[in-house]
């Protein structure tokens, strides 16, 4: 019995040794986390203004410490610029072209290191969290390069003093407000951005990774992901829509899933301008030089993948009497209305289906041509002027399917630094029927193929904004077609006999070559383009002015059918008045007849009542 006591009094004794061991170690952490937590406040407050050079203050509400769990709680921070030292950076053209606010409700610090920061000045950090962080960044133009800043410290340098180095294993920010302000502009922009969220890993400050460029802002990585954007142009005519972006510096690659631009409903009660639709189920932008984008809004890349989709171009007839110039519509001028410095190496299309469709204001009907399954690469998009000095020319190879039939191919070349926006294209188009022309030339010619056979369609045509001259030749078999009339009573296109028969008699050559041992007809254009068509109605135009003439429907024909049908019109209506007058003068015979008739009728009575 006494060695059952014995044993029941060590075990207690060393229950209340351990008891106690307990109680002076949260007293003691108690006491360290009283005494360590305005320290701590005193240490982040000095390293923010010491890192940003007293252009950035923070200030949190109440910090909570706990040493045993190694674990930091800041509540309601704010991260603001000082805006007197922004101010007299601005006149010292030292001012960044980027500001940011930060405002979170709770920041949370796990696996920290105090006695590390307190004694080794090593800022040692495994986690940090932010709760629903509302970020406001405000962009203006003060800098243009580097070089115009005259303290070029690292940040390690600038923190040399007081810190060894800072190390933060993984950083969350769930469900950020992201606010952008643009003042580059006459308007000032705002967009904002929700469902976004960023992770940064291994952010690692010292004096090895001030000078490593495999991290973007001292991180191994950084992955921004954004889910459910919508928005509008600054102008309100269009919406677009983003399903997924994700952004990742360690591979320098930006995804985007579901991108879509939308025209807005009431689009021509506020604009005369052409309409566009756009649709694309993927884009990848690789080698993206996120941090050039981020200070001087400059997008470099190596190559711009888009695949799948759809471009759909509707051509506004613009009955307006104001027509404005729509060179800006031309490739090589609309790259520069996007106002930004842009270089990619090259751009891959694949699988887009692309329409253009255009108004014809006198049968009141729409005419489409498509080119479906496109596909291409695209050299030099840019406007950098490094750039541009070494090599002003774009150049671009596609192929298409014409009316999802003939196989398209053609070669582009634009001048990117002419003002005149010269530019060329040749390349040819594969057998096909010619009737699949007709949703295309029905409406907008007013002719309708009723049969033929293309074998080949070649075109060779050097341009600019003003005039296009080219050479074009097409060989085809058996061409017929009708020639239509618009029917503004009945609202459709009525079949004109007469310019029909002409058209297939007296005019078309229905085969090309005439005989199968002779040289193919070809035929040189020269189209001046009207200021007010774009770049892909001028195109099309310019080829319709070589495809009429080729056929045998050129400007002299045209007129001869014009004299030839008007002619027929006028012996028409003589046939008419001469019938007329025959019928008038057969009347007036037969009037006369019963006159004499009635005379000798009243003398033959007169005669009888005498005798």
């Amino acid at each position: 019995m006494a060695f059952n006591f014995s044993k029941y009094k060590k075990h207690k004794t060393a229950l209340i040794a351990f008891l106690a061991l307990i109680t002076i170690i949260l007293v003691s952490a108690f006491l360290i986390n009283r005494y360590w937590e305005p320290i701590l406040s005193k240490k982040v407050k000095n390293m923010v203004l010491t890192s940003t050079d007293s252009l950035y203050n923070i200030n949190f509400s109440s910090a909570e410490l706990h040493v045993l769990e190694g674990r930091i709680i800041l509540y309601n921070i704010d991260f603001k610029p000082d805006t007197a030292v922004y101010n007299r950076r601005k006149t010292q053209h030292l001012a960044p072209n980027n500001l940011v606010e930060l405002h979170v409700k709770r920041l949370i610090l796990a696996n920290v290191h105090p006695f590390k920061l307190y004694f080794k000045h090593i800022l040692d950090i495994g986690r940090i969290t932010l709760t629903t962080p509302e970020i406001h960044l405000s962009y203006q133009m003060n800098q243009v390069k580097d070089t115009l800043v005259k303290d070029n410290r690292t940040p390690w340098q600038k923190i040399s003093k007081s810190l060894k180095y800072i190390h933060v294993g993984d950083i969350f920010l769930n469900d950020v407000h992201f606010k952008y302000s643009d003042y580059t502009g006459n308007k000032l922009l705002v967009s904002e951005l929700k469902e976004m969220n960023l992770q940064a890993n291994d952010l690692l400050i010292d004096s090895a990774t001030q000078t490593d460029r495999s991290r973007m802002l001292y991180c191994k990585d950084i992955v921004a992901d954004l889910n459910n954007y919508k928005g509008k142009t600054p102008d309100g005519l269009y919406t677009y829509t983003i399903n997924k972006l994700k952004l990742s510096t360690r591979t320098s690659r930006l995804n985007v899933q579901g991108l879509d631009l939308k025209p807005a409903p009431a689009f021509f009660n506020k604009s005369k301008k052409n309409r566009y639709t756009l649709h694309l189920d993927s884009i990848q932008l690789n080698n993206f030089d996120f941090l050039t984008y981020h200070k001087y809004r400059s997008l470099f890349a190596s190559s711009l993948i888009i695949n799948q989709g759809t471009f759909d171009l509707f051509c506004n007839p613009d009955t307006t009497k104001a027509r404005a110039n729509k060179i800006k519509s031309f490739p090589n001028v609309a790259i520069y209305d996007l106002k930004s410095d842009i270089r990619i190496d090259t751009v891959v299309v694949k699988h887009i289906n692309i329409s253009y469709s255009e108004y014809n204001t006198k049968p009141g009907k729409t005419g489409t041509i498509t080119f479906n399954n496109t596909a291409g690469k695209l050299l030099n998009v840019t406007t950098d002027s490094a750039a541009l000095k070494k090599n002003n020319i774009s150049t671009a190879q596609i192929t298409s399917y014409f009316m999802n039939h003939g196989k398209v191919n053609v070669f582009f070349s634009f001048n990117l630094t002419d003002k005149n926006a010269s530019h060329s294209y040749k390349g040819s188009l594969g057998p096909m029927d010619l009737d699949l022309v007709n949703p295309a030339t029905i409406p907008l010619a007013m002719v309708k193929i009723t049969s033929g056979k293309l074998k080949g369609f070649y075109f060779d045509v050097k341009a600019n904004s003003k005039i296009s001259k080219g050479k074009v030749t097409i060989l085809y078999n058996d061409l017929k077609v009708n020639i239509l009339a618009a029917d503004s009573i009945n609202k459709k296109l009525k079949h004109k006999f007469v310019a029909t028969l002409f058209a297939n008699v007296f005019i078309l050559k229905r085969d090309n070559p005439d005989e199968a041992d002779e040289i193919p007809r070809s035929f040189n254009v020269v189209y001046k383009r009207p200021k007010n068509s774009p770049f892909f109605k001028s195109a099309w135009q310019t080829l319709l002015a070589a495809i009429k003439p080729t056929v045998g429907y050129s400007t002299k024909t045209q007129q001869g059918v014009k004299e030839r049908i008007a002619q027929n019109v006028l012996n028409k209506q003589n046939r008419k008045i001469k019938k007329a007058l025959r019928i008038r003068k057969r009347a007036e015979r037969k009037q006369k007849r019963e006159l004499r008739k009635q005379q000798k009728e009243a003398q033959n009575k007169s005669a009888v009542n005498g005798q």
